[in-house]
């Protein structure tokens, strides 16, 4: 299914801006249907007075008239004239009889939606940028109850502030925050003195929940909020202008162990400030669920912190060893045991850093190859790495192992293949497909003997990590007067997506 912007500049004229208002309008399509009781769609001019539906909100208050999206399709021959009317008018529009969809009597009302004028546009758009159908059913009509008649008196409020560009409003928190008050959670209607003139059932029983006896309405919800409050050392600076409905924020009250999510709609009538909506949700156990995701996330932060540092510990113990062994081969055994923990160090830190199993490898062989300069000032040897071609990303199980295997190759290079130079260059080429990856490693030193390869530890665990480890090949051959180079071939075949 096509998205509203693919839909919008597929049929209609709309700037980016215009869209970017109308995802505004989608978010608040479930509250509207909701309070409602009724079925919207959004409409966008198409080419040739035609419309185009680009979103569809059905209620959760009521039965819905459409069990299929209307997203995609032109606007229906009955309601062309009604929505037309309405987009050319500026104009709210009420069909003037009731309308038959599948056999169900129906009444549609068209809602022009204007755009609030945004920095260096006119005061007053010429024309609406889209319409909003209203389609409710008639077939389950019956005396409305209290909080009936206030919802659909606060979707008409609401009908009225699209019209005018009033709603939504662009100052709202943006992007949607987990445990959000819908309309059937709690409802509270407040008189523009920020006094309570309807709470919904649910939303009195959030109230009563956090230890306020008694009836909401004609109370100052400002003051039962304080009262709720009283002692608390630290209180959320947005919760007044919340309680009293003069901005449209969110906020957490939290009493008695209970959390109670506020989210506040002013509403205007002429540019004037009318009254407000405040929605209510008790949402104890989601914000306890975050706190304990936050706990777990920071003590996972610290054990990869400690881990961290324990092998970088040991690495520093190494070397401290290795310089007080009085064996050179003692010293060497220990000093590369220090760089192979290191290796794994490094690896394990980058991983640490993210929120998947994933790593850009090429980050981590730039920070592998910082450990060769060591081994080359210890040989008395410049070396000058030279690193082409790009690893990607990698998950860990591939990570580690590379790592460990090219830290070895690079450090047999310089100390065998460089050994009794002054200077050398190492390279490091990787080349990678969807099936496999390549890297070669080559040295300009005196290269080993045609068939000749290592036994010492060094290449043992070259083998067991490429061979055993990431089933791949490796292949040692000397290149005519300029060195060895050493080629590895690692098969991604488990990387690529399931049904390729």
């Amino acid at each position: 299914m096509s998205t509203l912007s693919d839909l919008a500049h597929e049929h209609s004229s709309l700037t980016d801006a215009d869209i970017d208002w109308l995802h505004l309008v989608t978010a608040e399509g479930q509250l509207i249907a909701d309070l409602a009781f009724a079925d919207i769609v959004l409409w966008v001019p198409g080419e040739g007075g035609d419309f185009v539906a680009v979103a569809n909100a059905r209620p959760s208050s009521s039965a819905t008239l459409f069990y299929r999206d209307f997203v995609g399709q032109s606007v229906r021959p009955e309601w062309a004239e009604l929505v037309s009317e309405a987009f050319d008018t500026g104009r709210i529009v009420d069909s003037s009889a009731p309308d038959w969809y599948e056999e169900t009597p129906t009444r549609v009302r068209a809602i022009p939606v204007q755009k609030r004028p945004g920095p260096g546009e006119p005061a007053a758009p010429a024309r609406p940028i889209a319409v909003i159908t209203r389609h409710t059913n008639l077939s389950e009509a019956r005396m409305p109850s209290r909080q009936e008649l206030t919802f659909n008196e606060c979707a008409n409020d609401l009908f009225h502030m699209i019209a005018t560009g009033d709603f939504p409003d662009p100052s709202a928190p943006s992007g949607p925050r987990r445990g959000a008050p819908r309309a059937s959670d709690g409802l509270i209607r407040l008189d523009v003195d920020g006094v309570v003139t309807f709470a919904s059932p649910n939303g009195l029983s959030a109230f009563n929940r956090m230890g306020f006896a008694g009836e909401l309405e004609g109370e100052s919800l400002a003051a039962v909020t304080t009262r709720l409050l009283a002692g608390k050392l630290q209180v959320d600076e947005s919760l007044p202008l919340v309680v009293t409905g003069r901005a449209p924020w969110r906020t957490d009250i939290d009493a008695r162990g209970v959390t109670v999510s506020l989210r506040a709609i002013p509403l205007r009538q002429a540019g004037q400030r009318i009254g407000a909506i405040v929605l209510c949700r008790d949402v104890t156990e989601v914000r306890l669920q975050e706190r304990e995701l936050i706990t777990k996330d920071a003590t996972i932060r610290e054990i990869h912190h400690r881990v961290k540092n324990n092998l970088q510990t040991v690495a520093s113990l190494l070397r401290i060893q290795a310089r007080r062994a009085h064996s050179d081969t003692t010293r060497e055994a220990l000093t590369q045991a220090m760089r192979r923990v290191s290796a794994i160090a490094v690896v394990h830190d980058t991983l640490s850093e993210g929120l998947t199993q994933n790593v850009d490898f090429d980050d981590v062989f730039a920070r592998v190859l910082k450990l060769i300069a060591e081994v080359a000032s210890s040989h008395n040897t410049v070396v000058r790495p030279r690193s082409t071609g790009s690893f990607g990303v990698l998950p860990s199980a591939y990570a580690t192992p590379l790592a460990l295997a090219l830290t070895e190759l690079v450090t047999n290079a310089v100390e065998h293949g460089l050994a009794g130079r002054t200077d050398g260059e190492v390279e490091i080429e990787a080349t990678r497909s969807d099936e496999a990856l390549s890297v070669k490693v080559r040295d300009n030193g005196e290269g080993l003997p045609e068939g000749k390869v290592g036994s010492g530890l060094g290449t043992q665990i070259v083998r067991t990590l490429i061979q055993g480890e990431l089933g791949g090949t490796i292949d040692w051959h000397t290149l005519a007067g300029e060195g060895t180079e050493v080629t590895i071939q690692v098969p991604l075949l488990y990387l690529r997506p399931r049904g390729d």
